[in-house]
């Protein structure tokens, strides 16, 4: 079970240092395909507006996906002419894999992309790339659902938009408010343990990033963006919302199965009081009880509501006794997943067998009010035996959460010792095995050298291979 300081593989965030270095901070990525017209306008003013307002170094790469035209060419001598611009060369289409390629393979502790036809408004980057810089965030993406954003397109993609946004939510629980927008930041070290476990190479590949990593507990910032539709857009709407939505079923499936080792990327949250040692102050208590109270209000009114249908067709004992049942499985269920954070199918059984010997506790305790009531009274009032089950019930949730949280879902979190060893790992390695790697930090904040410092190289076609997920298992060569 996950607790709430569970020291994860990624360190915690920290600034990144000020200082001189050659290394670039910022890597902006711009995948293409077949965009010879609108390649070469989009690099000239991106790179016109990070010289003018970005404070430290950076680079553009320039991501082919295997282009039929003379996007290659134009990209060429891009590169020649601008000292910030390098290119790449893939001989297979899709933006994920572009992205997953050039990312695995930059230096620069901050990295970047953005769509070719640039609706997203520049003045949006440095917001968006400030909270990686700072550590404050993981991820950084633009969103035009915000209220304070802009936006000016036609209502077909305004209503697939917000539609797919609903589709996240509804089905992956997704927080964040705009998954496909073309404008997206996140931190190399972070990249370099979640990127393995992202499996789609195409438009989905955004979506299935984030919902990893919020499900994993990294912290996401939204910026809002103004945001202008490009009418000539080539992107296949129909094509991409069922690619889409395959893609929300096979995570929801990850997700739902526990095949996704969500435990093993997260970080530290550094200074997050939840962090903090406190003397007699069990862990993670206070969202326990919260949690915990939430779910037996629910439990209690579906327990009156059983109690009030059974009481229809028996006594009151077998009423208490089958409402008392039914409601005591759906408690354990959901205590399980929303109080406890367990997840998967392992061990169900038995917490629900656990679950059943505090019903019994329960049990008695509403049985025995409602024999003294009875009792007391031959013939007692319905609104008086709810009033005695409520009071019992109460009695007996305090015992139920007392019983839970010891012995049913004890948190074994302190019996493993804190570690800073960084595990690598791949979606198809059923062990995931452990090495310890050594902890190099981030070369010092480099100010953004002028074009002078550069010395002009000949562009070289670089043919790289797609990266899938197994590609970092350092057993394939």
């Amino acid at each position: 079970m996950r607790t709430d300081s569970s020291p994860g593989t990624l360190p915690a965030r920290e600034h990144l240092p000020a200082g001189d270095a050659g290394t670039p901070v910022l890597d902006v990525v711009i995948p293409v395909y077949n965009e010879e017209k609108d390649l070469q306008p989009c690099v000239r003013r991106l790179h016109e507006h990070l010289e003018r307002t970005f404070p430290y170094a950076f680079r553009i790469t320039i991501a082919d996906n295997a282009s039929t035209d003379t996007t290659p060419l134009v990209a060429r001598r891009l590169e020649a002419e601008i000292p910030e611009v390098r290119a790449f060369r893939l001989e297979q289409k899709g933006r994920g894999r572009a992205l997953r390629t050039v990312w695995s393979a930059s230096d620069a502790p901050v990295l970047a992309y953005m769509d070719v036809d640039l609706s997203t408004d520049l003045n949006a980057l440095l917001p968006l790339v400030a909270p990686l810089i700072s550590g404050h965030s993981d991820l950084a993406i633009g969103s035009r659902l915000a209220r304070s954003s802009r936006v000016v397109r036609g209502p077909k993609r305004e209503f697939i938009s917000r539609a797919y946004n609903l589709i996240l939510r509804g089905s992956l629980q997704a927080r964040f408010s705009d998954a496909q927008c073309g404008f997206k930041a996140i931190r190399r070290d972070v990249a370099q343990v979640l990127l393995p476990l992202v499996e789609d190479t195409g438009w989905f590949f955004d979506t299935e990033m984030l919902v990893i990593a919020e499900r994993a507990g990294l912290r996401i910032h939204e910026v809002p963006v103004d945001w202008v539709d490009d009418p000539n857009s080539t992107v296949h709407i129909v094509k991409t919302a069922t690619e889409d939505l395959k893609g929300v079923w096979r995570v929801g499936k990850a997700l739902a199965g526990g095949s996704l080792p969500l435990d093993r990327i997260t970080r530290p949250f550094g200074d997050d009081p939840r962090d903090r040692e406190i003397q007699d102050v069990p862990k993670g208590l206070a969202r326990q009880l919260v949690g915990f109270c939430v779910v037996g209000g629910l439990s209690t009114l579906f327990y009156l509501v059983l109690y009030s249908a059974f009481r229809q067709f028996g006594g009151s004992q077998t009423a208490n006794a089958l409402a008392l049942l039914v409601s005591a499985v759906a408690n354990t269920a959901a205590n399980r997943r929303l109080t406890f954070g367990v997840r998967g199918r392992g061990g169900a059984v038995r917490h629900q067998a656990q679950g059943l010997v505090v019903f019994g506790i329960g049990l008695a305790l509403t049985s025995g009010s409602l024999a003294a009531l009875n009792a007391a009274s031959s013939d007692p009032a319905h609104s008086t035996e709810l009033a005695v089950l409520i009071a019992a019930n109460l009695a007996a949730t305090v015992l139920r959460f007392l019983l839970f949280r010891a012995w049913v879902f004890p948190d074994r979190g302190d019996e493993q010792p804190r570690s800073t060893v960084v595990t690598t790992r791949t979606p198809s390695s059923s062990a995931y095995p452990t090495q310890q790697l050594p902890q190099q930090p981030y070369a010092p904040l480099p100010q953004r050298p002028t074009a002078n410092q550069y010395a002009a190289t000949p562009y070289t076609t670089v043919q790289l291979q797609p990266v899938r997920p197994t590609d970092t298992d350092p057993r394939n060569s």
